[in-house]
């Protein structure tokens, strides 16, 4: 866990994106009185002189210009006002010089074509929502534009899909700065779901079932319950009541993902809420989350979520327990 993750900046600019900044705002500048340790410090930075004209009968009103970007950690771009129109040579030179000394940027929807205009992203992996990724494509042939996925993660910089797939990419960047569990409470505090793997896809390709929640949500409920047990499709489509074809199309076009992944998902979220914890030692926390052996959840894990166990312990772990000083961490 971070001591103090630093001044967070929320662009703003005429024409603004309403509801991404919204997220942005709501993600990082509430006051968040349920914990005990700092929170992100945050600023709303006009690009264009203020009060932003967001629509008519808005206006935002910032005290803080592009200077200001030189203090922010963390950058967040909200999806921009025209992809035709470049973005101001002051805003992409700002952006620059704040990779350049390692702040992070995460551009939500189309506030990737601002990152792409400062040749921030050539030679990345990059998405955005899935109407816009041919033009992105098609604009920068430097970019590796996956047009499926919620949002890519490149370590300094994230990009995000359509609007409410930058809720899950701005609690996956609170998750690597406190841990699965904080952005867990604070997914709970916005009434939502916690957030999903970037790996998902953007959209449902074909049509949704008539009642996917009432035929799929029981299965997911008690899977929840059970991780620690060997789950197969057969078994979950069995409680289904449904045959194994049947229960994949359904679960998928439901979830959006497939069982397989949902599965392991849900196991390294457990994985790595009971790591944080810091009570277990590793053979029982691999018990627990249904894997078969050490060296295949140390693997999955790391795949997962980039770190070894150890390290994400040493990381986001409580107190050290006296359980876990005598395990073999790794």
């Amino acid at each position: 866990m971070l001591k103090h993750p630093g001044l967070v900046a929320i662009l703003a600019y005429d024409g603004l994106c309403a509801f991404e900044f919204g997220i942005a705002m709501e993600v990082f500048g509430l006051y968040r009185p349920e914990f005990d340790f700092p929170w992100y410090q945050h600023r709303i930075v006009s690009v264009d002189p203020s009060p932003i004209q967001v629509s008519e009968g808005i206006q935002i009103v910032s005290h803080y210009g592009l200077a200001s970007l030189s203090e922010a950690q963390t950058i967040i771009i909200p999806g921009w006002r025209n992809r035709d129109e470049k973005p101001p040579q002051v805003l992409l030179d700002a952006l620059c010089d704040a990779s350049h000394r390692g702040a992070r940027l995460l551009s939500i929807c189309s506030g990737v074509f601002v990152l792409a205009a400062a040749g921030l992203l050539n030679g990345k992996r990059a998405t955005t929502h899935w109407r816009y990724t041919g033009e992105l494509a098609a604009r920068y042939a430097e970019i590796t534009v996956d047009p499926n996925v919620l949002y890519v993660d490149n370590g300094q910089i994230i990009t995000s899909a359509g609007s409410a797939a930058g809720i899950d990419a701005c609690l996956h960047l609170i998750s690597r700065d406190y841990g699965v569990h904080i952005a867990n409470v604070v997914a709970r505090r916005l009434v939502m779901a916690p957030q999903r793997s970037g790996g998902q896809i953007q959209f449902i390709p074909s049509p949704v079932a008539q009642k996917p929640r009432d035929e799929i949500a029981p299965v997911v409920e008690w899977a929840l319950q059970n991780l620690g047990s060997t789950l197969s499709v057969r078994q979950l489509a069995g409680r289904a009541l449904m045959s194994d074809r049947t229960f994949l199309r359904r679960f998928k076009e439901a979830m959006g993902i497939t069982p397989k992944a949902w599965l392991l998902q849900a196991r390294m979220n457990l994985a790595r809420e009971l790591l944080e914890d810091n009570q277990l030692l590793n053979e029982q926390v691999m018990e627990y989350c249904g894997f078969a052996s050490i060296e295949s959840f140390r693997a999955a894990f790391r795949k997962s979520v980039g770190i070894s166990l150890s390290s994400y312990r040493k990381m986001f772990g409580s107190k050290t327990s006296k359980s876990a000083e005598t395990g073999a961490f790794g």
